[in-house]
């Protein structure tokens, strides 16, 4: 494979990228990415020779599927492609436990619905998750993400990652990230690419931890995004202050909208897990010349965790991946990930 020139500027990203990946295999015995093998974490198959093929045609001159630098440009979907989705989006973790400090500012929201319904669960009431409905959860995404200017809202985010801890392995949910997946966001950026986020999540949200935990930049996070308002403090000093309205829903049919909107070029490779990326990898797929379009399917019950309900496995309301999204990328060429047979390793700290 001839590896194209690439700026500066790329090799310092694709550099901080590696040694953010790499940094936590220090001391380990486990295979770590060279020229050879950019994806050690990955088992021989079609999945990973889906990746490798596409880069080498790509990136290769004189190819005829030569992609120019400017047009290499490749989306992910984070929840549950990028890191872990059960059994609650992370985003909706930090909902929920940002309501004891707005209830503790606000006494009377202790027996109003549905704080009062988070602060059961918190409380150890898991079954009374059940209970909250989606304008439930939209009132109480409003209340905790938005009425305070843009940067109290990042700090708090930050404070919040920096002490939170995934219930199942008491990690710090930046840690949760999938290593296969970060070697390939590396290996892209090392041939080339750009790589993006799209997610149906918080755009702002995203943006506070995506370059640590990723190597993307704010600017290359799309996500769902809320509207801002320009206004100055007592002392004169201007800020932006988020407001509780939705200006972009970048889920199912937004998300290709949302890359049009954001990017200005169409995608050569997306990934993505559920049917609310449906759109994205049909809107990449659809443009000529060679493409990648991937699937991850969480159907590891030992090392992470098993739904669907395509193939058979347990359905979930969290990242549901339905038989008719399977059968529908068996139709149109994409490629299905395997967690179970496709990755050696999941987490980094394995």
């Amino acid at each position: 494979m001839q590896l194209k020139p690439i700026k500066i500027t790329q090799l310092i990203k694709s550099l901080v990228a590696t040694a953010a990946v790499l940094s936590v295999c220090i001391g380990c015995a486990t295979a770590q990415p060279t020229a050879s093998d950019p994806l050690p974490s990955w088992n021989d198959g079609s999945a990973k020779q889906a990746i490798v093929s596409f880069v080498e045609k790509t990136t290769k001159p004189g190819s005829p599927d030569f992609v120019p630098p400017p047009e290499r440009i490749a989306t992910f979907d984070q929840d549950g492609t990028l890191w872990v989705e059960h059994p609650m989006y992370s985003q909706v973790m930090y909902i929920l436990e940002s309501v004891p400090a707005l209830v503790k500012a606000k006494p009377e929201l202790a027996k109003v619905a549905p704080f009062s319904t988070v602060l059961e669960i918190l409380q150890g009431d898991r079954a009374a998750i059940a209970k909250l409905t989606m304008p439930d959860l939209e009132k109480l995404a409003a209340a905790t993400l938005t009425g305070m200017p843009v940067d109290t809202f990042q700090a708090e985010v930050k404070k919040w990652l920096t002490e939170a801890k995934d219930p199942r392995w008491k990690k710090s949910y930046t840690e949760l990230t999938y290593l296969p997946m970060q070697e390939v966001l590396t290996y892209l950026r090392a041939s080339g690419f750009k790589t993006y986020i799209v997610t149906g999540g918080g755009q702002d949200f995203v943006r506070v931890y995506s370059e640590a935990t990723y190597g993307i930049p704010p600017e290359q996070v799309i996500g769902t995004a809320g509207s801002t308002t320009y206004g100055y403090t007592k002392e004169g000093k201007p800020f932006l202050s988020k407001e509780p309205k939705i200006v972009l829903n970048d889920n199912n049919a937004g998300k290709p909208e949302a890359i049009h909107l954001m990017i200005g070029r169409r995608p050569v490779a997306a990934f993505g897990n559920s049917p609310g990326d449906q759109q994205m990898l049909e809107y990449t797929k659809a443009g000529s010349g060679t493409r990648l379009a991937m699937l991850v399917m969480h159907d590891d019950a030992k090392r992470e965790y098993a739904y669907g309900p395509a193939q058979g496995l347990p359905d979930t309301k969290v990242g549901t991946f339905t038989q008719a999204l399977y059968d529908q990328a068996g139709k149109q060429g994409w490629t299905v990930i395997s967690m179970k047979n496709d990755w050696k390793r999941i987490f980094a700290f394995e």
